[in-house]
């Protein structure tokens, strides 16, 4: 008769076996995310890097990629996020950085955010920066500006939940987001709502991303200073009167960098759900619906993506952050065109065009709502892989054969040990 040892250690190595065969399978196998691929070389695609470190405020930087190779970069802040070229060729920013003197109402030093003009070649440098300081690092930080029409600079302020406009370094005009959501004590203490991306979608009118609502509002300006309201929601909370305002996960959850594509009609990067999403508003219903939706690209499921822009050519270019890539795509999902970036980006832009207002719809896909998510498990792998360093091509299977793996050596440990345990008394 086999003894209890004997079971629990092969129980025991057998999982051991099972967890390293998986890994060592899976990573061989595993599809490569590829440097940069694509034949045609004319392609210009400047890049905001967050850059790394922990929680990504290391090693920000700006930088132009034409065709597969870098062309210049600047890497002179903490981190980079939204970024445009402007009329004149120069570059737009927002950025965080550390060390400032100039603090008040904070100790110094500090840190401070708001948006830079970099002059881009060779050598950049930065022509101007407005900027403003925040309580910390983490979740108070400028993500995206835009220049208006009126000469006056758009922007997002997470650490105030704001969005303003600013000229000749005066605030001009301001909506915050407690004259429509129940507000904390004090927003710079707490990350609350995450306002991480505005757009000018038409003359005084401007959509907003409130990420950590799940929700998109279109936020139209009065004329005075303080004036403006709330005209539409995406994402709307059908019951705002019983909590806090939220949108429904399966449709948004955590998003970034919004593109109105026609009134009734949004490009969406649904980060937390791992997916680029098209949403339409419903003729019947007035409600948004999934359209489209793109889960991953040559094979390798997108991983935290906070960027798309619908491109002239009609294809989509996804900035997929957490796989520190940036991929174009064709309406049925195929990479045309890839690159990989050496730390994480935030947002990338097609030069000359840049991300505009207004482009093609992609047709309705029936299954484009479809998040094919397996219960519990797609929660461990999502919580994991934001807290951790994994290898891109983790999926739910390997976190099911890891459960297994691990259940078989403590399995087999315990026989082993209570046999050891009964033999010792005997």
């Amino acid at each position: 008769m086999v003894s209890r040892d004997t079971v629990g250690t092969a129980l025991a190595g057998g999982g051991v076996a099972l967890f390293v065969v998986m890994l060592l399978v899976s990573a061989a196998l595993a599809p490569s995310l590829g440097s940069a691929t694509g034949t045609d070389g004319s392609r210009e695609t400047l890049v905001g890097s967050q850059g790394g470190g922990p929680g990504l405020h290391d090693y920000g930087s700006v930088y132009l990629v034409t065709g597969n190779e870098t062309t210049w970069r600047l890497a002179d802040a903490d981190s980079y996020f939204d970024v445009t070229q402007l009329e004149n060729g120069s570059v737009m920013a927002g950025f965080m950085d550390s060390g400032y003197t100039d603090c008040e109402p904070y100790d110094s030093p500090c840190v401070r955010t708001g948006f830079r003009i970099i002059q881009p070649g060779p050598d950049p440098e930065v022509l101007s920066e407005y900027s403003f300081p925040v309580r910390t690092r983490g979740n108070s930080e400028v993500h995206d500006v835009e220049k208006l029409p009126s000469g006056e600079y758009l922007m997002t302020d997470m650490d105030a939940e704001r969005i303003f406009t600013v000229e000749d370094g005066e605030v001009t005009w301001q909506w915050n987001a407690s004259s429509f959501y129940e507000a904390p004590p004090d927003p710079t203490r707490t990350d609350w709502l995450h306002i991480n991306d505005v757009d000018r979608i038409a003359e005084n009118r401007y959509l907003v991303s409130v990420r950590n609502a799940n929700q998109l509002l279109v936020v139209e300006r009065g004329e005075g200073k303080y004036d403006s309201q709330v005209v539409e929601v995406v994402n709307a909370d059908p019951t705002p009167e019983e909590g806090p305002r939220r949108g429904d996960p399966d449709v948004l959850e955590k998003q970034h960098n919004p593109q109105w594509l026609d009134d009734g009609a949004v490009l969406v990067a649904d980060s937390e759900n791992g997916r680029v999403v098209e949403l339409h508003r419903s003729n019947e219903s007035g409600e948004w619906e999934v359209a489209w939706s793109l889960s991953e690209a040559d094979g390798v499921s997108l991983r935290w993506p906070r960027d798309a822009d619908r491109l002239d050519n009609g294809n989509t270019l996804v900035t997929d952050s957490l796989n520190s890539r940036i991929v174009e795509v064709n309406e049925s999902g195929e990479t045309v065109w890839s690159y990989r970036t050496p730390r994480v980006p935030y947002e990338a832009e097609r030069l000359p065009e840049g991300e505009t207002v207004g482009g093609q719809r992609y047709d309705v896909d029936e299954s484009a709502d479809e998040l094919n998510e397996i219960p519990v498990l797609s929660l461990l792998l999502r919580a994991a892989k934001s807290s951790y360093p994994l290898p891109f091509w983790l999926s739910e299977i390997h976190v099911l054969l890891t459960l297994v793996s691990f259940g078989m050596v403590l399995s087999g440990g315990t026989l082993y040990l209570s046999e050891f345990v009964r033999r010792r008394r005997a």
